[in-house]
């Protein structure tokens, strides 16, 4: 099997080509290669295994919709949607001739269907994506949640852990965010947290968690405890359903620069659509294969 190393921002993932004869097969078989492939000791090692699928033309009618990313965590979970992920997966698209030069496609995800606009570098390779990640999700039941009844956000709501208590304000970007606020990410126990409130019964789907301090309007600090994965050094969806927690907090703007442990990424929540829009690198690693 043929494979491409590639992250965003140090958030690293395994991208295989599955559109040909074998690729219904590869993903069918990802939950239990996802934890062999992205085992970092006996494995390639990685934050996930993407798969570039055909689109499932019983999705949608976008007749322009060619692509469809799955992505398995390495605990064998399949997420929704990986906003640096799906940088990669652009970038995959096009510097591999697998689309005609485009650089903006749709492409299709469990969280929907997502429009990537791409920047090339002077070889003529895509150095950066903007992603329309869509409409941040704020209703409880559809997160999901089971910390509030209504139709209202969550915001700044208790949740008690063995440990501490926390307050969270729940996003789901496609997939399910619990956003805490703290002093300062460095010394804050984020495995220690980060691990109960995935767990959590509040959360049926367990939860990604991240952990944010702010430094201006137009700034944040962010670490982050990913569901399926534990910490990594990025999250795309995480630093968008930041932006949006922060906003809702009445904590910086709707444009703001998220600093990951990995890198920046610039989030922004437009007024005028309500979409989340992410603008980040993609980079290669190493291709090889296995078998």
């Amino acid at each position: 099997m043929r494979f491409r190393k590639m992250h965003g921002i140090g958030n690293d993932f395994v991208v295989v080509d599955a559109t040909g004869e074998d690729g219904f097969a590869l993903a069918e078989e990802g939950k239990r290669r996802a934890a062999e492939i992205c085992d970092r000791r006996f494995g390639i090692g990685g934050d996930g295994l993407i798969l570039i699928l055909p689109a499932d033309d019983g999705l949608s009618d976008n007749s322009a919709l060619r692509f469809r990313m799955r992505m398995y965590n390495p605990d064998g979970s399949e997420a929704e949607m990986c906003g640096n992920g799906i940088r990669c997966f652009a970038k995959y698209l096009h510097d591999n001739g697998l689309t005609d030069g485009e650089l903006e496609l749709p492409i299709q995800t469990g969280a929907g269907t997502l429009t990537v606009q791409m920047a090339l570098a002077e070889d003529g390779t895509v150095d950066t994506v903007r992603v329309d990640m869509g409409e941040p999700v704020l209703v409880p039941s559809r997160i999901p949640t089971t910390l509030g009844t209504g139709d209202g956000p969550l915001v700044s709501v208790g949740l008690p852990l063995s440990v501490r208590d926390v307050k969270v304000t729940t996003v789901s970007m496609g997939n399910p965010h619990a956003v805490v606020f703290v002093d300062d990410v460095a010394v804050y126990p984020v495995a220690e947290v980060g691990r109960l409130v995935e767990n959590h019964p509040a959360f049926p789907r367990r939860t990604n968690t991240e952990f944010i301090a702010v430094r201006s309007d137009r700034e944040i600090d962010f670490r982050v405890w990913e569901r399926g994965a534990g910490e990594t050094l990025a999250c795309g969806t995480g630093a968008c359903a930041a932006v949006v927690a922060c906003v809702l907090n009445g904590r910086t703007g709707s444009e703001v620069t998220v600093h990951l442990p990995g890198g920046d990424l610039l989030i922004e929540w437009s007024a005028s659509d309500n979409h989340v829009y992410m603008t980040g690198p993609a980079a290669d690693v190493f291709e090889g294969e296995i078998s």
